[in-house]
């Protein structure tokens, strides 16, 4: 496989660390890979820019840090307007619909979608944006399998919170191949 390096960014209190973090995890402990995840917030706990960066790969990752990565997720528009311009020429570069509004012209595939929108109108509860924003980029990406993310739900999470965890990834998924 080759090195994936992705960025994540984002607002304080989206989830968009945890969301890394559980992905770095399902690729290491369940997809017997190598992964490396990093991250930097503002100097606010909720409201403040967030980046995490993530690389997953099947040999020996010697930096943890991404400088151009092939995905790029912003899930705000003070994130968009902060990294459009690492996104590697084809990478990936995918926002939500409903915060971010697209309007420079980068060398990727550009894929707007509307996980936030679709959370609040199937599940109802915005706690599980983050995990719908995972399930839209591992269904993209076909590199990480639901099944391993959820391994790591279960070791994370109450086990009350599996099954709005499990709606919102399959919803994240059902996005995810549907912008593919």
């Amino acid at each position: 496989m080759e090195r994936c390096r992705m960025v994540f960014s984002g607002s304080g209190g989206q989830g968009v660390i945890t969301a890394t973090i559980i992905l770095a995890e399902a690729a290491v402990l369940h997809e017997n890979l190598n992964a490396v995840q990093s991250q930097s917030y503002g100097a606010e706990a909720r409201g403040g820019a967030t980046r995490s960066d993530v690389i997953i790969s099947d040999s020996t990752i010697d930096y943890p840090k991404v400088i151009q990565p092939n995905v790029l997720v912003c899930l705000t528009q003070e994130a968009y307007n902060k990294f459009y311009r690492i996104i590697r020429p084809g990478g990936l570069l995918v926002t939500d619909s409903r915060y971010v509004k697209t309007q420079k012209k980068v060398d990727a595939q550009q894929r707007e979608l509307p996980m936030y929108q679709s959370v609040m109108d199937k599940i109802g509860k915005p706690i599980v944006f983050n995990i719908c924003m995972l399930g839209a980029v591992i269904e993209m990406l076909d590199l990480i399998t639901p099944e391993a993310i959820m391994k790591v739900l279960k070791d994370r999470m109450p086990s009350d919170f599996l099954v709005l965890n499990r709606q919102a990834l399959d919803l994240g998924m059902e996005l995810g191949r549907e912008f593919k």
